[in-house]
């Protein structure tokens, strides 16, 4: 049955902001492909209040707006991109919290075959990018998702000066180790490339 829609969530944590302006830019390119609705979301903070720096503060004010995910938010989509800094080479907490609560979702087989991507941020150009990307991979080929990276058709992969990310498995940036160089504006055209193509490919397949 062709759909009228793809639906397409982009979904996130970000601590700094970094990861958050790579959201939008997923969700820009997305949002750039004929007939297609996107949910920008971000999940739950799990460090308590007491614990809040002033940065952390700053940005839970900007991004105050954009809607809590919910396990109903990974039904509705078609294709979904998840977001998240790096902890030691793997997802941040606060992600593998909301991906391990799809285990209903999981049991009924309803996430199967829907399109995944994902994307993160780190403090250095060789601080996890790669293996945060693949690592979180991992959980979505469970669920029975269908991971997409971004071919090297992207032209962008090539650039090496100055230092950005961007990698066949997925968009990224490089932070700094006080998290406050934003991303590039090269990242930021991958990362639309990234949302791009999850809303494509779903489409597709949505079509097929």
């Amino acid at each position: 049955m062709v759909k009228d829609k793809t639906n397409i969530l982009v979904v996130f944590y970000s601590m700094t902001g970094n990861v958050a302006s790579l959201a939008k830019a997923v969700a820009e390119g997305a949002g750039s492909v004929k007939d297609t609705e996107v949910r920008l979301r971000q999940v739950e903070e799990l460090v308590p209040k007491e614990k809040f720096t002033e940065a952390m503060k700053k940005v839970i004010e900007e991004l105050k707006d954009i809607p809590i995910a919910t396990m109903d938010d990974l039904e509705w989509a078609d294709g979904i991109a998840f977001g998240t800094p790096t902890r030691y080479g793997n997802m941040s907490a606060q992600m593998k919290q909301y991906i391990d609560r799809t285990g209903g979702l999981w049991l009924r087989g309803a996430l199967e075959n829907k399109v995944a991507g994902i994307f993160t941020s780190t403090s250095t150009q060789h601080g996890g990018q790669e293996t945060t990307i693949i690592t979180s991979m991992v959980p979505l080929f469970h669920l029975g998702m269908i991971i997409v990276g971004i071919p090297y058709s992207e032209q962008r992969l090539f650039s090496i000066d100055p230092v950005s990310g961007g990698s066949p498995y997925g968009a990224s940036s490089v932070s700094g180790p006080n998290a406050d160089r934003m991303p590039l504006e090269n990242d930021l055209e991958i990362a639309k490339t990234l949302g791009r193509r999850i809303a494509e490919i779903s489409k597709k397949i949505n079509n097929a």
